[in-house]
């Protein structure tokens, strides 16, 4: 999908969907993780995950928050650019989450998930 075929914040603010199914407190690392790994005591499976997740993305020129689709198979695609977003949150959080950073990627902070929901109308919950 090329950017110019994203949706923007606007497409996605009013859908209850995504609402519903935001992965607050998810990290871009933890969608890399692989599926299952060998301990001493066999197998561990991680949870699946399904839903949708704001990051931030530094490969353009300015750093640009993002939304991304994650299905249960893991398949994942960004959805939206937010481009309505105060730039000084993005750098923010980026600054912030420093050690968190993964090929380029970083996790939002609790200054941008506020902004979201209030621009969302969704109710402001410790999720």
């Amino acid at each position: 999908m090329l950017i110019s075929d994203l949706l923007t914040f606007n497409d996605i603010k009013d859908d209850s969907y995504i609402k519903e199914h935001i992965l607050w407190d998810l990290n871009p690392e933890d969608l890399m993780e692989p599926r299952c790994t060998i301990t001493e005591k066999g197998m561990k499976y991680r949870d699946r995950i399904k839903g949708f997740l704001f990051y931030i993305d530094t490969f353009a020129k300015k750093p640009t928050l993002y939304l991304m689709k994650h299905t249960i198979n893991d398949y994942g695609a960004t959805l939206a650019i937010i481009t309505e977003i105060p730039q000084d949150l993005v750098s923010e959080a980026i600054m912030e989450n420093k050690s968190k950073e993964y090929f380029g990627m970083y996790p939002i902070n609790t200054k941008i998930k506020d902004w979201i929901k209030k621009e969302m109308g969704i109710a402001n919950t410790k999720s």
